[in-house]
C-alpha cells in the first residue's frame, strides 16, 4: 500500500486502541475462536468497527511463536510456557523448523490466524494486518537468563568462545526462522501490513553503557534480524508497523526508524513530541497512552485518559509530526476489570476528531 495512506489517516486526527483481545473476550466462543478462523475473522472485523479504524488488527499473542517453535521440536504443550533451552540446539533443528513450516501441516493457531486474515482480505474493505513477535523478543522467551549472554556478546565474546553466546545466537536463528515462515503464510493469506512487536529490545536487555562505548550488539542482535523481516515485506509490498513498548534510548528509537516502518508504536515511557525530532516525517508515530494501567481506577481514571490523550494530540500537532493516538501496547482483558478497561478505551476514543472507517468503507483500499 501507499505510505501516504497512513499519513492521510494520521492527518484526520484519529484515535484507536490496539484492543482486539477485548472484543474477542466478549465473544461467547472466544476460546474456540483462537483455533477457528471462521469465528476469528468476524471478531477482527468487529474490533475494527468498534474502534472506528480501517486497520483490522489480529489478537496480539507474544507467546504464539514460541508455542509454534516448541511444538515442532516436540516439547509437550503443558511445558511450553516454562520451557527454556539449557543447551545449544543443533543447526539441524533450525532446518527442521523451516522445513516443517514451509512444507508440513501448520499448527491450529496459525491456520486460524491465516484464515482470519483471509476473511478480512476477501470479505471486507478493511486493511488486513498480520502480526508476529520480533526475533530478539522471542529469543528472550527461550532462555532462562538472556541478559547475561547478551551482555557477554556486547563485551566482545563470540559463540566460539562462549556456550552462552552460542545459545543466544542459535535461539535468534530459530526465532527468526519461525517468524519469517509465519509471515510468508500471513502474506499469502492476504496481509497488507505486518505488526512486529519487539518489546524486549530495550534498556533492560541491552546495556546503554555498552552502546555508548561503541558496541555493535544492538545492530547484530536486534537490527540485523529485523532487517531480514523488512526485506521479506519489501519483496511482497507489505507495510511494516513496528512496535516496542520497552524503556528505550533515543539511539534505539532512531535505529527502529531506520527500518522505515509506515507506523512506529512506542510505549508510554517515551515523549513522542521529542521523538518526533528523531523519526522521519513520513513515519507515523503511534501511541502511547498507558493501556497497561487501564484495569485500575486507582491508577488512572477515564477523565485522565481523555485529558492526557488530548494533550498528546496537541503536543504532536505542535511538533508537526504525523500521529495517531493509541495505546502503548495491546489492551488486554483483566477478569473483573472489564468495565474499568472499557471506560478508558472509550475515553481514548473521545479524543478522535474523525471516524475514518466510514470513508474507507465507501471505497476500495489503495
Amino acid at each position: 500500500m501507499s505510505r501516504q495512506y497512513y499519513l492521510d489517516l494520521a492527518a484526520r486526527s484519529v484515535a484507536m486502541p490496539i484492543g482486539t483481545e477485548l472484543v474477542l473476550k466478549e465473544h461467547p466462543r472466544h476460546a474456540e475462536a483462537l483455533t477457528n478462523g471462521d469465528l476469528l475473522g468476524p471478531v477482527l472485523e468487529q474490533a475494527a468497527h468498534r474502534f472506528h479504524t480501517p486497520l483490522a488488527f489480529p489478537v496480539m499473542d507474544l507467546q504464539l511463536e514460541k508455542a509454534i517453535l516448541l511444538e515442532i521440536l516436540g516439547v509437550p504443550v503443558a511445558d511450553v510456557a516454562s520451557f527454556h533451552f539449557d543447551a545449544c540446539p543443533a543447526q539441524e533443528r533450525v532446518d527442521e523448523v523451516r522445513d516443517r513450516l514451509r512444507h508440513g501441516p501448520l499448527t491450529a493457531r496459525m491456520k486460524a490466524n491465516n484464515a482470519a486474515i483471509h476473511y478480512i482480505a476477501t470479505r471486507t474493505k478493511l486493511v488486513p494486518v498480520g502480526m508476529c513477535i520480533g526475533p530478539f523478543s522471542l529469543m528472550t522467551k527461550l532462555l532462562a537468563d538472556p541478559i547475561t549472554p547478551v551482555y557477554l556478546a556486547g563485551s566482545g565474546e563470540t559463540a566460539e568462545e562462549s556456550p552462552e553466546v552460542a545459545l543466544v545466537e542459535r535461539c535468534l536463528e530459530l526465532g527468526v526462522t519461525v517468524i519469517l515462515e509465519s509471515l510468508r503464510h500471513q502474506i499469502a493469506a492476504g496481509a497488507r501490513a505486518i505488526f512486529i512487536a519487539e518489546p524486549a529490545a530495550n534498556k533492560v536487555y541491552l546495556s546503554p553503557n555498552q552502546l555508548d562505548q561503541g558496541s555493535d550488539i544492538f545492530e547484530r542482535y536486534v537490527m540485523a534480524y529485523n532487517r531480514r523481516i523488512t526485506a521479506l515485506l519489501d519483496e511482497h509490498g507489505v507495510d511494516l508497523f513496528f512496535h516496542c513498548c520497552g524503556e528505550l534510548t533515543g539511539y534505539m528509537v532512531g535505529q527502529f526508524a531506520e527500518l522505515r516502518p509506515v507506523l512506529l508504536s512506542l510505549g508510554s515511557s517515551r515523549n513522542l513530541a521529542e521523538d518526533a525530532r528523531i523519526v522521519a516525517k513520513d513515519i507515523v508515530l503511534f501511541g502511547n497512552l498507558p493501556s497497561k494501567q487501564f484495569y485500575s481506577d486507582k491508577i488512572i481514571l477515564p477523565d485522565a485518559v481523555e485529558k492526557n490523550g488530548r494533550e498528546l494530540v496537541a503536543a504532536m500537532k505542535a511538533a508537526g509530526h504525523p500521529f495517531i493516538l493509541g495505546t502503548e501496547c495491546d489492551t488486554l482483558t483483566v477478569p473483573g476489570c472489564e468495565k474499568q478497561i472499557w471506560s478508558k478505551v472509550d475515553a481514548l476514543m473521545r479524543c478522535s476528531c474523525a471516524n475514518p472507517l466510514g470513508a474507507v468503507l465507501g471505497g476500495a483500499i489503495p
